[in-house]
């Protein structure tokens, strides 16, 4: 696989350098400063592409050109920012970019209750608690029907975790819940959430598996042209939130988004700790499924407190938690192989060590939260030792990581 990093430009303070000491072989990122729904300047474009080389490495990845609350709901002005997703992926291409990750997530992207969860052994990672949260929804943000999203001994539990509340905790779960896209300027208030949930009155899950397929049908055939792959990635966690519809949270989901616009142009993201909040998703099944459209692989690891869904988790070292990280590893090094028997220039499937826990001396860096360079870095060798090892001793390949 093409081991790269993600960088959120010159405001991260892991640097590109520090991605190269790593281990990194390419850079994922994208131009967080430039509004949702407008077309990325080609100077702009450029501008980050230079930056990245001056670090020693090069832009592989483009993770997000986000999608617009308008082109989700197909409210506003949906119809121009299509156009100009369309001619952003133009310019991305004419710069080199192959891959463009995207998600489909109403309002929210991922969403944790706490950012820096103290850990068994001290270390500081991302965690859902679904009591935290359930409490937020009824009692701080004090969603209309919100209690109707939950069963009776969650509102039981949810209301005692609230009375004992700080309002420091209160405050921090209102900053964290609504916070924008990771590396984003974006937030919302308590009373901008409530507007932004009421912009989706009467669209449910069915009305945003189309809206999602009426947007994929228009922007496919411009990625069809320019040569460029997008993918999408799931939701996180993968349930629906906040009275919301979720429509890539399962193996199903993105079976029906695949079948629907069939063009290896249109594939996925394969983002193991998102889906892997759930335990009735089969990682390295799913990664054997969708084989031939995985564009882009997020590599992380969920533990799960239950197997309900919802549940709480937290984000796990990456050889631990619930997904079988060999298993899913060995299916994307198969699928290489196979794709360079048929001499497809896609071949090497560009992953991350996606999210990380605080060690060591990120626990007083102040990184991007699940960003950090250690816990990353270690991430990022536990992962290339398994891809190395199953390279010579299970496939009979050499180092294939440059070719």
């Amino acid at each position: 696989m093409r081991h790269t990093w993600r960088w959120f430009g010159p405001v991260d303070k892991v640097t590109v350098q520090d991605a190269a000491q790593a281990g990194a072989q390419g850079i994922v990122s994208a131009l967080h400063h430039i509004a949702t729904g407008d077309v990325w300047p080609v100077e702009e474009i450029s501008k980050r592409h230079e930056a990245i080389k001056a670090g020693g490495l090069v832009w592989d990845v483009v993770e997000s050109v986000p999608v617009s609350e308008d082109i989700k709901t197909q409210r506003g002005e949906w119809k121009r920012h299509v156009l100009n997703w369309q001619e952003t992926l133009r310019r991305l291409s004419a710069s080199g970019i192959r891959t463009v990750c995207y998600n489909f997530m109403p309002v929210l992207d991922w969403t944790r209750t706490d950012l820096r969860w103290e850990t068994r052994h001290g270390a500081r990672a991302m965690r859902f608690d679904l009591v935290d949260f359930a409490a937020f929804d009824i009692h701080i943000l004090k969603r209309p029907d919100a209690r109707t999203d939950y069963p009776d001994w969650l509102h039981d539990q949810a209301a005692q975790r609230f009375s004992g509340m700080a309002d420091e905790k209160i405050a921090a779960l209102g900053k964290n819940i609504g916070a924008g896209l990771p590396g984003s300027a974006d937030g919302y208030t308590l009373e901008q959430l409530l507007e932004k949930l009421s912009s989706y009155h009467g669209i449910d899950r069915t009305r945003l598996q189309q809206n999602l397929i009426d947007f994929l049908s228009e922007v496919v055939p411009v990625a069809e042209e320019v040569g460029i792959n997008i993918c999408a990635h799931g939701d996180d966690p993968p349930w629906p939130l906040l009275g919301l519809p979720r429509i890539l949270s399962t193996e199903a989901d993105y079976a029906h988004m695949l079948s629907q616009v069939d063009s290896r142009a249109n594939g996925v993201t394969l983002c193991t700790g998102s889906l892997g909040a759930r335990a009735d998703n089969n990682l390295p099944f799913i990664a054997k499924r969708f084989a031939d459209r995985i564009h882009f692989v997020h590599l992380r690891n969920v533990t799960r407190d239950t197997d309900t869904v919802p549940c709480s988790f937290f984000e796990d070292e990456h050889l631990e938690g619930g997904t079988d990280m060999v298993a899913v590893i060995a299916a994307l090094i198969q699928e290489e192989s196979r794709r360079r028997a048929e001499g497809r220039q896609d071949h090497q499937i560009p992953m991350r060590p996606d999210h990380g826990q605080e060690i060591l001396d990120d626990l007083r860096r102040g990184a991007q939260p699940g960003y950090p360079a250690i816990g990353r870095l270690k991430g990022l060798a536990e992962l290339r030792g398994i891809e190395r090892t199953l390279m010579h001793s299970c496939f009979g390949l050499g180092d294939t990581s440059t070719t």
